[in-house]
């Protein structure tokens, strides 16, 4: 009875659920806080005017020409998202990605028109080529000396840093280099210093497994590969200690911003990284974890809505500053009714 007695006394005390017990308690207290100055949105764009080409696997999303991602843009920018992440569709495709690097490609075309409104936008562009390629890796090809091919990673870096050059040039605050080659930040933080854009940052994919969550991106990009696979040159996604040692590695090229790709499968790395490296964190909710809560939603097994931003705040909760979604437009107008 004595020991009962404590129990009472103990439980009586300590009762979480003080602090729950009505919305204003909870917002009052709430630990992680997102804001649409946080999110950055995809945007999908390919060369000429007025074209809109929806994406089926991505409910919601085109590609489109410069003067609609402008519009688009404009829609963003006065519901205070804070960046965009332009990914370029070429109308032709060569075994070395050249076109990555054109400089009247869509990306940077694109990039003109957005620096040319002047919008309160982070203007950021990936740096790949597998969009750009005819087999859709992300590199030239090279034959190994058992007779299977691979990316040469050297001869990637000579494209992957002109493209850099090319974004930089064309107006890009941010360039972020997703092919997942060894050296690849150092590689264009000194192509970009040397051509005058030492102000030009890096967002490094720096930990990016090889995802079954990329098939909606590569239908919308047209980027699956040909033959084989990527896992070549993207991360075991069973490797949590060689992600970190691969964050080390471009923090030390010269990386400003260090993304985690997965998020929803990132978050032990994420917190890891959080209470290691001093640098800002992002992570992007790839086109197979919206597509999930699409799908989901659809048939009346979740609340697509309560779904998205819980699985953002996990996401920011774990450690990312920067949050790459394609419920950017979305989630901002969401938490804009949430703080009126």
């Amino acid at each position: 009875m004595e020991l009962l007695e404590t129990k009472t006394r103990v439980e009586l005390t300590w009762r979480p659920r003080r602090l729950r017990a009505g919305a204003a308690i909870r917002d009052l207290v709430r630990e992680t806080r997102l804001t649409p100055a946080q999110l950055v949105a995809p945007l999908f764009v390919v060369s000429g005017r007025g074209r809109r080409q929806p994406i089926p696997s991505l409910a919601g999303h085109d590609r489109l020409s410069s003067d609609l991602a402008l519009e688009k843009a404009r829609t963003l920018a006065s519901l205070g998202v804070g960046g965009l992440l332009l990914f370029g569709i070429p109308e032709h495709k060569d075994p070395i990605g050249e076109g990555a690097a054109d400089p009247s490609g869509p990306v940077p075309e694109t990039l003109r028109a957005l620096a040319g409104e002047g919008l309160p936008l982070v203007l950021i562009a990936d740096v790949c080529t597998c969009e750009y390629t005819d087999h859709g890796h992300c590199g030239p090809l090279e034959v190994l000396p058992d007779g299977r091919q691979d990316v040469d990673n050297d001869r990637a870096l000579e494209v992957l840093a002109a493209a850099a050059v090319a974004y930089a040039e064309a107006g890009a605050d941010v360039v972020a280099p997703s092919a997942m080659m060894d050296g690849q930040v150092a590689a264009i933080r000194s192509a970009l210093d040397a051509s005058g854009h030492q102000r030009t940052a890096i967002m490094a994919y720096a930990s990016k497994h090889a995802s079954f969550l990329y098939g909606p991106f590569r239908d919308a990009a047209g980027s699956a590969p040909a033959f084989g696979d990527r896992r070549s040159y993207q991360m075991d996604p069973a490797n949590g200690r060689e992600a970190l040692r691969e964050m080390e590695l471009d923090a030390a090229e010269g990386a400003d911003l260090l993304m985690v790709k997965p998020a929803i499968t990132s978050l032990d790395l994420l917190a890891r990284a959080r209470e290691r490296f001093d640098l800002p964190l992002a992570a992007y909710q790839v086109s197979g974890e919206y597509a999930m809560i699409q799908a989901a939603a659809e048939r009346g097994w979740m609340d697509r809505q309560g779904a998205a931003l819980e699985t953002l705040t996990a996401i920011a909760r774990a450690g990312a500053g920067v949050l790459i979604t394609y419920f950017a437009e979305e989630a901002a107008r969401w938490l804009a009714e949430e703080g009126a």
